[in-house]
C-alpha cells in the first residue's frame, strides 16, 4: 500500500499523528508543498490512500478518473468542499472522515482569536508599520481606535458570536445579518439584529463568518462593497469565495473602503503574482486562521488513526456528499 498525505506545510505530519504501525505495512510519503493541479494526477497515480486537510487539495472528478490506483480518501474533517463525492462513489472509492480522539480541541478559539488579531492588524496597520519601521522609517498611518464603533458581523454562527464577546470587551457596538438570522439568538449574544443594507451602510468594520453554499457564493459584491462608509474595513477569515474578489479588489484600489483583512482567497495558495498582493490597503495572511498546534496535532492523529482502522479492516464513518458542511 501506498499513502499519500498532501499539503503538509508545516511538516508536521509524522510527529503529530502516530504513523509507525502503518509504515510496517505500507509506504507513507509527505507533501510538503502544495501539488498544482495540472501536476496533481501525476504525483498521486502510484497511490491507494490519500490524505488531504480540509480544503488544501481539490479531488475533481477528473482528477479522481485519472487515478486507478486509488481505494480511500481521508479528510480530516467534515468541513470540505474539494472532492467530488460522486466521482468517488461511482469508482468505488470510500471517503472517510480522521478519527480523531474524543476530546479534541475544536478549532472555534483558534479561528475566532485569529480573526481579532486580523482585525486589530488591519485598523491598525501593523504589518506595514512593521515594515516600515525595519526600512528605518518611524511615524505611521494613524489607525482606527475600536471602542465606540459599529462592528457588523455577517454570519451570527459560533464564530460570529465568539466574535461579538470579543467586540464587546473592546467596547464595540454589534449588529449582525444572515439569511436565517435568529432574533432571539441575535439579543441573547447581546447583538443587534439588522437588514443586511443597515449592516453594511452603518458598520464601521464588517466580518464574515458565513456559511458557504450554491446561495452564498459572491454574497459580498459590489453593492454592498458600495454601502460601506469610506473609512471602513472589511474581514474574511470565512471563505474567500463569499466576497466578490473582482469587486474587492476595485473597491481598494479606489479606496471606495479604507482596507480589508483577507486569510481567505478564491484560489489557494494565493499566487505570487496575484493583484491583491500589490494593495497597500490589504493586509492578507496564508489561511492561517485554524492553523494552531493543538488543532493540527488533532488532526494528524485523527488522519493516522483512520489510515490505521482502514488498513485494520475497521469500520470508519463515510463521508457524503450531503454531508459535507462548507464552512
Amino acid at each position: 500500500m501506498k499513502v499519500a498525505v498532501l499539503d503538509d506545510y508545516a511538516n508536521v505530519a509524522l510527529s503529530y499523528g502516530d504513523w509507525s504501525l502503518i509504515q510496517k505495512h505500507a509506504e507513507v510519503v509527505v507533501f510538503n508543498e502544495h501539488i498544482a493541479e495540472e501536476k496533481l494526477v501525476t504525483a498521486l497515480q502510484p497511490f491507494n490512500v490519500v490524505c488531504t486537510l480540509r480544503n488544501r487539495a481539490d479531488l475533481t472528478r477528473e482528477t479522481i478518473n485519472q487515478l486507478p490506483n486509488l481505494k480511500v480518501i481521508v479528510v480530516s474533517d467534515p468541513y470540505v468542499a474539494c472532492i467530488d463525492f460522486a466521482a468517488a462513489a461511482e469508482r468505488g472509492i470510500e471517503v472517510l472522515q480522521a478519527n480523531a480522539p474524543a476530546n479534541t480541541p475544536s478549532d472555534t478559539y483558534a479561528t475566532a482569536e485569529f480573526t481579532w488579531g486580523l482585525l486589530l492588524a488591519t485598523v491598525r496597520h501593523i504589518p506595514s508599520a512593521v515594515s516600515s519601521l525595519k526600512q528605518g522609517q518611524w511615524h505611521h498611518t494613524p489607525g482606527m481606535s475600536l471602542a465606540g464603533k459599529t462592528l457588523g458581523i455577517v454570519g451570527l454562527g459560533r464564530y460570529g458570536k465568539k466574535i461579538a464577546q470579543y467586540a464587546k470587551a473592546f467596547d464595540m457596538y454589534v449588529i449582525a445579518w444572515s439569511q436565517n438570522l435568529n432574533s432571539e439568538d441575535a439579543q441573547n449574544a447581546g447583538v443587534k439584529p439588522v437588514d443586511k443594507e443597515t449592516l453594511f451602510r452603518e458598520s464601521d468594520i464588517v466580518s464574515i463568518h458565513y456559511v458557504m453554499s450554491e446561495r452564498s457564493i459572491g454574497l459580498v459584491g459590489e453593492r454592498e462593497l458600495a454601502a460601506m462608509k469610506p473609512t471602513a474595513f472589511l474581514i474574511n477569515s470565512s471563505r474567500g469565495p463569499l466576497v466578490d474578489e473582482q469587486a474587492l479588489i476595485s473597491a481598494l484600489n479606489s479606496n471606495q473602503i479604507a482596507g480589508a483583512g483577507l486569510d481567505v482567497f478564491d484560489q489557494e495558495p494565493l499566487p505570487p503574482n496575484h493583484p491583491l498582493l500589490g494593495l497597500s490597503n490589504l493586509v492578507a495572511t496564508p489561511h492561517l486562521a485554524y492553523v494552531t498546534e493543538p488543532t493540527m496535532r488533532s488532526f494528524y492523529v485523527g488522519i493516522a488513526n483512520a489510515v490505521r482502522a482502514y488498513l485494520n479492516g475497521e469500520t470508519l464513518p463515510r463521508l457524503q456528499l450531503s454531508a459535507a458542511a462548507h464552512r
